[in-house]
């Protein structure tokens, strides 16, 4: 199985080099890939770097064993000048993020990076990756690289994966993870790789492996799989991301026609609507409250909070469904959103650009809403 993972990953994440089957490990799904690297490359009480927003489920894979925690990155909607967009990364926002920990004592020791980007849709220019990399080798820092959404590109968007570039950095600290469930819809299967050039680490992760491991059958099934080239390149992937963008533009014309926009990407099974002119006000009580009427519609939409966005009203819509339901979806939303509208006081959020893009700050510099604080009204919330 794992040199068959490793054909597939040479050819489709364009690999500099061919991929070493001995390098690889193959777990239950990236949750236990999470919960095995962070505890082998970290101690209790030590952190790692996450631009946030982020899949937040992270979070809990990353305590599980080790007990580490999260170190923000926070990116904002805010755009600063012409060469900028919302929510961009910067090796600048990196070092800022990592001056904060050490100033509060936390020793940070990974850098974890998702792309394409949940739950933004962003893709990391090389030249981003680059510096990314070069960022955490200044530090000594691990590099955990999580593309599970590698192959639900769309766009003619060029992705550049890490196994691709020439030459890292540090190729002893930097780790890449993927997975079935996403590129090829079998999250119930749950099989991952874990695909590392570091003997130590990988023979550690070997011992926790053991106990996430993934069943020889499936992984008999899996390998014949990864061998019908002729339709995977003819059939499946054309066809499934053909999909995905047309759902996608039905999607997100049908949120334009209800005055929501979305930031422009081109991966992943998802977008990222701005609904901050829906508040009450710029809070993030506003925004579960809202999130609540989206329940009571039937409409299962994750709010920003649930990912850790520093910015209260930013809400993931998965459009990786049929196309009656994603038209289902438009109208329970056209509906609830007249509705809440009428409602008194409804209008009482600002609708400026600069009072959304600039949450009201406290004296660390901080916006005084952070999503971090407290998560508890999100432990029943589902984060796909």
């Amino acid at each position: 199985f794992r040199e068959e993972i490793a054909k597939f990953l040479t050819d489709y994440a364009r690999a500099a080099k061919a991929l070493n089957p001995d390098h690889i490990t193959v777990m239950n799904g990236c949750c236990a890939v999470f919960a095995t690297l962070s505890t082998i490359l970290c101690d209790p009480g030590d952190g790692y770097l996450i631009p946030a927003p982020y899949y937040g489920g992270i979070n809990s894979k990353t305590w599980l064993y080790g007990g580490i925690q999260p170190v923000h990155v926070p990116l904002f909607s805010e755009v600063t000048d012409e060469e900028s967009h919302p929510f961009q990364l910067t090796a600048e926002k990196l070092e800022d993020a990592l001056q904060r920990a050490k100033k509060q004592g936390i020793r940070v020791r990974a850098l974890i990076l998702i792309n394409p980007h949940n739950p933004l849709g962003d893709i990391y220019p090389a030249q981003l990756l680059k510096e990314c990399l070069e960022f955490a080798h200044r530090y000594e820092l691990h590099v955990i690289m999580d593309e599970i959404y590698m192959l639900s590109v769309y766009d003619d968007t060029t992705f550049t994966s890490v196994l691709s570039l020439d030459c890292l950095p540090d190729p002893e600290r930097t780790h890449f993870m993927w997975g079935f469930s996403k590129d090829f819809g079998m999250s119930g299967i749950r099989v991952a790789v874990l695909y590392t050039r570091n003997h130590e680490i990988q023979k550690a992760v070997n011992q926790l492996a053991v106990f996430h491991s993934c069943p020889g059958p499936v992984q008999h099934v899996l390998s014949q799989f990864l061998r019908d080239r002729d339709w995977l390149d003819n059939v499946f992937f054309p066809t499934n991301k053909k999909r995905l963008k047309e759902a996608q533009n039905i999607l997100v014309d049908g949120l334009a026609d209800v005055g929501i926009p979305v930031l422009k990407s081109s991966g992943g099974l998802y977008v990222w609507a701005d609904f901050r002119k829906f508040l009450r006000s710029q809070t993030f009580e506003a925004e579960l409250e809202l999130w609540q009427k989206f329940l009571d519609k039937k409409l299962l939409i994750s709010p920003g909070k649930a990912f850790y966005c520093y910015e209260p009203g930013w809400f993931r819509l998965v459009f990786s469904d049929s196309v009656d339901k994603i038209y289902l979806c438009i109208q329970r939303l056209e509906q609830m959103l007249r509705s809440h509208a009428a409602e008194p006081g409804a209008n009482n959020a600002s609708s400026s650009a600069d009072t959304l893009c600039n949450p009201e700050k406290d004296s660390s510099g901080k916006p005084s809403s952070t999503p971090g604080e407290d998560v508890s009204q999100l432990k029943n919330i589902l984060v796909y």
